[in-house]
């Protein structure tokens, strides 16, 4: 039951449209580095989970300075990104699926590494929170939660890069490129002045 609790929690938690996310649904689109982009989200959400349960969570809400400095640097590269996406957005003459430079995996994973640790958000959701709701659980059954919520974070960034190639045909219009971007300009701008104002 355990475990089924930190499913349901961490499916909740990470379900939300976010930068992460957008990222991950982008690469899968463009069924570009898929795998590494999947297991290493996958993976930073099982070692901030695990932190979480270990005792990290006291020590973040102890050193609210860092977290401020952090959501500056977060809402700076989240801007950074949002302007090219919204650069994106403008260009009538973007093409198919494969649409824009191809981005080498160590870009990607650079990208999705700076959108995991630079958002207070992830420390805030995935080691304190979810660090909190697992110590509320007895002995072994803590860490049954904490595997439970690091599994929902495999099968969601499973599903969303490998289910986007469904979407394929989808984007091979030109227009719909247009229009997710703009979309992920939005939410980037969004989050970052959520960031500033916090």
């Amino acid at each position: 039951m355990a475990a089924l609790a930190g499913f349901a929690t961490g499916g909740s938690l990470i379900v939300a449209i976010g930068a992460q996310n957008t990222f991950v649904l982008r690469q899968g689109l463009r069924q570009e580095h898929v795998l590494p982009i999947v297991a290493l989200c996958a993976t930073a959400d099982a070692l901030l989970i695990l932190a979480g349960v270990a005792g990290l969570g006291e020590f973040i809400q102890a050193a609210p300075g860092a977290l401020a400095w952090l959501r500056i640097a977060g809402a700076v590269f989240l801007a950074v990104y949002g302007s090219k996406a919204f650069r994106r957005a403008l260009e009538p003459h973007q093409a198919v699926v494969d649409q824009g430079a191809p981005t080498t995996l160590q870009a990607a994973v650079a990208t999705a590494l700076a959108f995991t640790f630079l958002n207070p958000h992830v420390y805030l959701d995935t080691v304190v929170l979810v660090g909190a709701l697992a110590n509320q659980h007895q002995g072994a059954e803590r860490w049954q939660f904490a595997a439970g919520a690091a599994a929902a974070s495999v099968v969601w960034f499973s599903a969303l890069g490998f289910g986007a190639k469904l979407l394929v045909p989808l984007f091979a219009r030109p227009v719909t490129w247009r229009v997710l971007d703009g979309i992920i300009a939005a939410v980037m701008f969004s989050l970052a002045g959520t960031l500033l104002l916090t």
